[in-house]
């Protein structure tokens, strides 16, 4: 009889730690959700610390916007018009950006036979006024890997763009449309290698005009920056990486190149799937890896500017973030952000131009540690995460933490976990305190004989029924 009630007391305990466990669960989930970082509309755009000039940030995906702060932190500007945006540069001495962006296209009509769609544009914003103009737009038929990701300005009436669809670098003529230049990713790769092909196989997602009239490129799905001369082709000596050669880029976004006035040639990169800020120096004809960031909270980071002040700006897409990695290699700035694109300061030249090589600088490279803006140590939830990360292939933590809501962080991921676990587990031990004489076999089992009973000393089993 006391035995009775011991387990009976037990099984009470059990659920009653089942419960708290349950609906602690709940709770941090429902906070995640009351309380996270939102830049969905204007009134969510977090202040930012002072800093010395106009900051401007995109967003694609979860939310599509482009917002601007002032000097003293506050918003300057905010526009979510289209459904993403993407690469956002200074127009030089002007309050206006130049930014590319994408508006899917659900409804069928004369520019989308099949949806979804896209409208891919280039287009100025005034962040004084709030003026924007199209300058140059184009219809694709697909929506998926179709974005242009970047451009540049390379005179008053030509573009570059990273033609995601076409696999392809082009140069538009602005006034009358045409396409003056196209180097084809496809004839300098093989098909087999890079994304599933044609659906997403280079996912070329940056192009910069360099200081001597190269071009350089980002395959992201061949882990590669390519050197292109116009109407010669690749500079394959120059190429930075080598397909699934991961140690060096995986994945890479918005490579920077900085010249050799400004201690170079090297480039910074936004490592992406390494989770990591590199840079490459060119030295004896290849390139050598001098300079690695990292910290414990950085995920997915996207951009990567090189400031004059030797700082890096940073846009961390799955860490929520802007921010600034001082020389030594401390957060020096951030903001949250809920998906950060690329981030751009105002009177420190477009992308890393106006910013010196991690060599000339004498960096301090730094990986690990803890997230220095989010304040504090090695922390139980932060093993349990960096755990589950060495678990399972950096793309599939990127592929769940994008489609994830934007709320969900460490403290969530871990909560929704432990109410699954919990959610299992209750019922098979209420099943097993109500059936305790139910067993489970396999539908399959070895029938011992009696010549093996015997050998064994024990007594000859019963033939089962």
């Amino acid at each position: 009889m006391g035995g009775t009630n011991l387990h009976t007391m037990n099984r009470r305990h059990l659920r009653v730690a089942l419960l708290a466990a349950l609906v602690l669960s709940v709770s941090v989930v429902a906070y995640g959700a009351a309380t996270a970082e939102r830049s969905g509309t204007a009134a969510d755009v977090p202040t930012a610390p002072p800093r010395e000039n106009v900051t401007v940030a995109t967003e694609s995906a979860r939310y599509g916007t482009i917002m601007a702060w002032h000097p003293n932190g506050s918003r300057l500007y905010y526009d979510d018009a289209r459904t993403k945006y993407f690469d956002v540069d200074r127009v030089p001495g002007t309050m206006t950006v130049e930014y590319a962006a994408t508006d899917t296209i659900h409804t069928a009509g004369p520019t989308c036979s099949s949806p979804p769609c896209a409208l891919n544009v280039v287009e100025r914003a005034n962040l004084t006024t709030g003026e924007t103009e199209v300058v140059y737009a184009r219809y694709d038929a697909s929506q998926h890997a179709a974005e242009w990701h970047d451009h540049e300005r390379v005179n008053d009436t030509h573009l570059l763009i990273a033609d995601m669809i076409d696999d392809r670098v082009v140069m538009v003529d602005t006034e009358t449309e045409l396409v003056e230049w196209a180097w084809q990713a496809q004839a300098a790769f093989p098909v087999e290698g890079g994304g599933p092909f044609p659906e997403d196989w280079a996912h070329l997602n940056d192009v910069d005009l360099l200081p001597d009239g190269r071009v350089m490129a980002s395959l992201r799905n061949q882990d590669q920056v390519v050197f292109i001369e116009p109407g010669e082709g690749i500079q394959e000596n120059w190429t930075l990486g080598a397909e699934d050669d991961h140690d060096t880029l995986y994945e890479q976004h918005n490579p920077d190149y900085i010249p050799a006035s400004e201690g170079g040639p090297a480039v910074v990169v936004a490592d992406s799937e390494n989770a990591r800020i590199v840079e490459y120096q060119r030295e004896n004809g290849t390139w050598t890896r001098t300079w690695e960031w990292s910290d414990s909270r950085i995920q997915w980071p996207r951009d990567a500017d090189r400031l004059p002040n030797g700082n890096t700006l940073v846009a961390d897409t799955h860490g929520s973030r802007l921010l600034e990695v001082a020389p030594n290699g401390s957060v020096a700035w951030s903001v949250p952000l809920a998906h950060p694109y690329d981030v751009e300061r105002f009177g420190t030249g477009e992308d890393s131009t106006g910013g010196e090589s991690a060599a000339s600088l004498g960096l301090t490279s730094r990986t690990g540690g803890s997230g220095a803006d989010g304040g504090g140590g090695p922390s139980l939830l932060g093993g349990v995460s960096d755990f589950v990360k060495s678990l399972a292939p950096t793309w599939v933590v990127n592929g769940v933490l994008y489609v994830a809501p934007v709320w969900m962080g460490r403290e969530q991921f871990f909560a929704v976990g432990l109410g699954l676990a919990v959610a299992v587990v209750w019922p098979v031990l209420e099943l097993r305190w109500r059936f305790p004489d139910v067993g489970l076999r396999l539908p399959v089992y070895r029938e011992r004989r009696d010549a093996e009973v015997r050998a064994d000393g024990d007594e000859p089993a019963e033939d089962a029924e």
